[in-house]
């Protein structure tokens, strides 16, 4: 069977990538006219992808704009969102009106940390447990060893979970402006290394993934402890500027959270909330973020109250945004012409970033249940999301 062209060293560029859009089309049949539409130069992607052939397009559109009173984010944004599903764009764009006309949205990083989570197995539980002591003494230097191997990356503590003769530690870094997976995996490889050369007593196996960081899934764990950052979306709306705009009332939506606490419950979901997912996968392609961070970025706590006056407070909590405003795709040219466009490009830009996207999530949650409520959801994906 022939393979695709591949060419050592060189790999990333125009003829390479032409070579294998001809050899698919040889194969299938199938044209790659679109696929092989682009406008940048192809050597810019080493480390981003492998085999190079393409691009998949996917429609932007921009929503705004959106006033957030953050600690890092200050003003009005105008957001990219890629997307495919029709009325995503439209219902966001109204909830912002609705936050900015409200005064804006009040953003805040609460927490940060990125783990990996090795773990070590021992002859018994007791030389386990006394395991987890060594490494309370030690901290000190585990945490030295493992910043050895990182300029941004700094190890905060280690969590430890004993199951057994089990031990699995939980490292926990901040990361600076990156995500920081494979910081974090190099920094704790290199941690380990230096305990293992310690000859932990009674140890008899080791396993660098011990699958408690949980990458990559959600968890009732990142949900309380954080991943990524933990950001804080809130707002107070006066009940007149609801029915101007989302012709329903604070006390309905109030009577709908409840309802809705209660099905998230019942199907055991990772978010009371309505949609989270949709403004953060925009987004996340718009912007260059690794997109299969949705599945722990996604979870969510929505906390409503009713003034007694009909105004309408609500927050939502997102636990483990996973984001990063340098490294990953968050450099290639349209992402980066995302990032500029909020002002999140540069140093020290990723908290920024974390508020603008938790404003986003609010006003996508206010939009979609008050449609629910005003009974303007079916007819408004008549209007906006059907191919006809």
């Amino acid at each position: 069977m022939k393979k695709l062209p591949y060419q050592k060293g060189n790999d990333h560029t125009l003829e390479m990538a032409q070579q294998r859009r001809e050899f698919i089309k040889e194969k299938t049949g199938a044209e790659m006219k679109h696929v092989g539409s682009f406008s940048f130069d192809p050597s810019v992607l080493p480390g981003n992808i492998e085999s190079f052939s393409g691009v998949a397009q996917i429609p932007m559109g921009f929503a705004g704009p959106i006033k957030i009173n953050g600690e890092h984010a200050q003003g009005e944004f105008f957001i990219p969102l890629a997307t495919t599903e029709g009325t995503l764009v439209a219902s966001y764009n109204r909830g912002m009106k609705l936050l900015t006309e409200a005064g804006g949205v009040t953003c805040t990083v609460i927490d940060e940390a990125m783990q990996r989570a090795p773990v070590f197995v021992f002859d018994n539980a007791r030389f386990a447990r006394d395991f987890g002591k060594w490494i309370e003494a030690n901290f000190d230097i585990i945490k030295a060893k493992a910043e050895e191997t990182t300029r941004s990356g700094k190890l905060t503590d280690i969590e430890q979970y004993g199951v057994g003769k089990l031990r699995f530690l939980r490292f926990n870094y901040t990361t600076g402006d990156a995500a920081g997976q494979n910081m974090v995996t190099k920094a704790t490889y290199h941690a380990c290394q230096w305990i293992l050369e310690q000859k932990p007593v009674g140890m008899e196996h080791f396993a660098m993934a011990g699958n408690m960081d949980t990458d990559k899934k959600h968890s009732l764990i990142n949900t309380l402890q954080t991943r990524g950052k933990r950001v804080v979306a809130e707002i107070t709306i006066p009940n007149e500027l609801i029915e101007k705009i989302m012709h329903t009332t604070g006390k309905a939506l109030f009577r709908q959270r409840n309802m809705s606490n209660i099905g998230a419950l019942l199907s055991g979901a990772s978010n009371n909330g309505a949609h989270s997912a949709n403004g953060l996968t925009a987004m996340f392609i718009a912007t260059g973020q690794d997109v299969a961070n949705i599945a722990e970025s996604s979870a969510a706590l929505t906390y409503v109250e009713i003034r007694d006056n009909g105004d309408y407070y609500i927050s939502i909590t997102i636990p483990s945004l996973i984001i990063a405003t340098f490294g990953g795709g968050t450099g290639l040219p349209t992402q980066r012409e995302c990032l500029e466009m909020l002002g999140c490009v540069g140093k020290d830009k990723v908290y920024k970033l974390a508020e603008i996207m938790a404003g986003v999530v609010l006003a996508g949650e206010l939009s979609l249940s008050s449609a629910i409520v005003a009974n303007e959801w079916v007819s408004s994906h008549e209007a906006y999301g059907r191919n006809r």
